[in-house]
């Protein structure tokens, strides 16, 4: 029987279990939780502010994110961070409460979607070293690893087959999540026969990216498929622990998630306006000196919108923070894009925060023309309603910022 153990990632008490040192170990080394003795075998669990889950043999500990924020939309934010084409409906599957049954049957259903025309094929370059010429001798390479030598021959040919990057990446993906402990077995059965399906493809070596694809009209019906299997195989670990028990992990941190998405999704938005976005752009607080080619004070600014010139417009910045309870956030906050707005001569900087559906709040800086926005951004709606209050963001941000002081 399994013991499953859900935290918030905001929980301060955590939870006190009975485990082997070297399960603890292992918990410790995902990084998904901080484990602190209490003396005997009993540890306590703390969140380290990341979120997902660790399966170790019959343990199960899951991290969710604050704001109920469901995994459907940590999957999308996660991928559409990576690539603007992950859409919604690539995690439409993850309606589970648990994060390993339903990524194993979200991965499941778009496999079975991408394979139901068939197996998709495709011309592969190869480089190899034969005594026959095929394709195209690679001259170059012969005269540099054998100079005066006829045999072998140094060739590049193409080889229509199955064993292409898309397919490449789905059969690793499909393997990585058949080697996560406890998967439903109705899920593992479909998850096999996908495999099967698959046979002659090569995998994906661990510890390295995956290979590049290129969206096309060939690979349409794969899309959505490649992007969680991607997805998998980025975040993914499916190993032994130190004890010999199966262990598997899903763990990232949702600070780093919250500002990756919104730099994102606000560079894919402002792209249909004049001038260009940079995440994250470089710049200083402080004068050169005479001696020096820049200030000493070095700023690196989330994300700013520029002109066609080149000058600073618009200045945003993501904060994975909580408000306190009668709705502030951190006056830090206030202080950084008042300094940023001040070196860039900016009138108003916008602070994207992850909590709720609170109000829009300006803040006029005293003695300065200058204006801090807060805006809340709800991660509890669906994925599209997340994109829509980026839209609106942008709109609101062209109106309030359309001259430099």
């Amino acid at each position: 029987m399994t013991l499953q153990v859900r935290l918030d990632e905001l929980d301060r008490d955590g939870v006190v279990l009975t485990l082997d040192e070297s399960d603890a170990a292992d918990l410790e080394r995902t990084g998904l939780v901080e484990v602190r003795p209490r003396g005997g075998r009993r540890w306590q669990l703390l969140p380290r502010g990341y979120v997902g889950a660790v399966r170790l043999g019959n343990l199960q500990i899951q991290v969710d994110p604050k704001e109920k924020v469901g995994l459907s939309r940590l999957l999308f934010m996660l991928g559409y961070a990576d690539d603007p084409g992950f859409r919604p409906e690539d995690v439409d599957g993850l309606d589970d409460p648990e994060l390993w049954p339903a990524l194993a049957e979200s991965l499941a259903r778009l496999v079975e979607r991408a394979l139901a025309g068939g197996v998709l094929q495709g011309y592969r370059s190869t480089e190899e070293s034969l005594r026959t010429v095929r394709g195209r001798i690679r001259i170059g390479d012969q005269i540099r690893l054998r100079p005066g030598l006829m045999m072998p021959l140094e060739v590049t040919y193409d080889d229509f087959t199955v064993d292409t990057a898309e397919n490449r990446i789905i059969r690793s993906a499909l393997r990585r999540m058949l080697a996560v402990p406890r998967i439903p077995p109705d899920v593992v059965v479909r998850l096999r026969h996908l495999d099967a399906r698959l046979e002659g493809v090569s995998l994906v070596p661990l510890r390295t990216q995956p290979p590049r694809w290129t969206p096309s009209r060939l690979n349409s019906r794969y899309q959505p498929a490649l992007r969680l299997a991607e997805l998998v195989l980025r975040n993914v670990s499916a190993e032994t622990g130190t004890g010999g028990v199966p262990m598997a992990a899903f763990v990232v941190p949702m600070w780093k998630v919250f500002e990756e998405f919104v730099a994102t999704a606000l560079r894919e938005a402002l792209s249909a306006g004049p001038g260009r976005t940079m995440t994250p752009y470089a710049t200083w607080l402080d004068e050169p000196g005479t001696a020096q080619r820049a200030g000493d004070v070095k700023m690196a600014v989330d994300i700013v919108h520029l002109d066609d010139e080149g000058h600073p417009r618009i200045v945003f910045d993501a904060k994975y923070k909580v408000a306190s309870s009668g709705g502030q956030y951190p006056n830090a906050d206030i202080y950084q894009m008042l300094a940023y707005c001040t070196a860039m001569q900016v009138p108003v900087a916008w602070l994207v925060y992850a909590q709720g559906d609170g109000d829009v709040t300006a803040r006029r800086i005293r003695n300065t023309g200058i204006t801090v926005i807060e805006y809340p951004l709800d991660l509890a709606v669906a994925p599209q309603a997340i994109l829509r209050q980026i839209d609106r963001l942008v709109v609101m941000a062209s109106v309030e910022s359309p001259t430099t002081v």
